[in-house]
């Protein structure tokens, strides 16, 4: 029996095509030498990456592969974790790339700082000539999330780590209950209950992982991964955290994002007492029944805030507002978006 890995890679890959093999090479060129294994669980691969995986595996004692046919990227993933045996696991996708130092530099990263749980790095999105704008803002705010107050205040939002960059303790995965077949963003979902498990969040400055920007990702295409998903994720952590107490609650914003969130909010039995917004159109409306008003109708106290507010730079006006209010983040208002 070969002895536990320092680092178990969970890779899970279903039909990468070209780009399992630039995978690959960042993998075993990764200058933690032999102190990693990568668990491979070819999804039903039907595009020749699993005689692939086997090759590399008949080639690098590093590498073991699973068959298990196709079972979908959330079970493929969960059993990439049954499988490993290392003390530190890092999750990879077969269509990106990581920096030669990525495993050693996040695996010193927990040696060196035992308070923190989950340690993910910068990322960048390539090729760049085709990466979308709405991908360049979202590295741009992920990037300036790195220490665990920036990382939680930010939860809400979107997802600040990103699942393929981050590497984490073995236990975190039990802990949070492992990755989730319910219709939701598995990764999103899963750090949001590590979260709430009390785990903590770093993030190396080095840009660590590369993320490769393509029509055919997963994160594209697939409804798990869609804005209405997403907030799903949220509104269940909302239920079991903030509003689980029953206080009243306002949400601050019409738009969109506020009025997918009222919806799924009244449809949880979780309605809020009103709506707040600046645009003149909407106050005296409603939305779900619920009425809109200015933001200076309501009076903080009892009542909590949820701020659902998507356009850029809002979120930042909002806070400073709430807070020259005297309001205090994740006790008296959270940030969505």
């Amino acid at each position: 029996m070969q002895p536990a890995a320092r680092v178990s890679v969970l890779f899970p890959v279903h039909n990468p095509g070209p780009f399992l093999g630039p995978a690959l090479t960042s993998l075993r060129r990764q200058t933690l030498g032999r102190g990693f294994e990568v668990v491979c669980v070819d999804d039903g691969c039907t595009d020749g990456s699993g005689e692939i995986l086997d090759r590399v595996a008949d080639a690098d004692p590093r590498f073991r592969v699973l068959h298990p046919g196709r079972i979908g990227l959330v079970k493929a993933a969960n059993l990439t974790a049954r499988e490993a045996s290392g003390a530190y696991w890092a999750r990879f996708d077969a269509d990106d790339a990581m920096h030669p130092r990525r495993l050693e530099l996040q695996a010193d990263w927990l040696d060196r700082n035992a308070a923190d749980d989950v340690v993910a790095s910068r990322v960048r999105h390539f090729p760049r000539p085709e990466v979308l704008g709405g991908n360049l803002a979202y590295e741009e705010w992920l990037n300036g999330c790195l220490t665990h107050a920036q990382i939680a205040r930010e939860f809400l939002v979107e997802s600040p780590i990103p699942n393929p960059s981050a590497m984490w303790r073995a236990e975190v995965f039990d802990r949070a209950g492992g990755y989730r077949e319910d219709g939701l963003p598995e990764d999103y979902d899963f750090w949001l209950r590590a979260f709430e498990a009390g785990a903590r969040f770093a993030k190396c400055p080095e840009v660590l992982h590369f993320w490769r920007d393509h029509g055919a990702r997963v994160t594209r295409n697939h409804p798990r991964y869609s804005v209405e998903a997403f907030l799903k994720a949220k509104v269940g952590y909302l239920l079991r955290g903030p509003l689980r107490t029953g206080r009243p609650f306002v949400v601050w914003g019409a738009g969109m994002i506020g009025r997918r969130l009222t919806r799924l909010l009244v449809r949880a039995g979780r309605p809020p007492v009103a709506l707040l917004d600046i645009d003149r159109a909407k106050i005296g409306r409603t939305r779900q029944g619920r009425p809109i008003v200015p933001p200076e109708a309501w009076r903080p106290g009892s009542t909590l805030l949820l701020a659902a507010v998507g356009a850029r730079g809002a979120r930042g006006l909002i806070r400073a507002r709430l807070e020259g209010w005297g309001l205090v983040e994740a006790r008296d208002y959270w940030m969505l978006a």
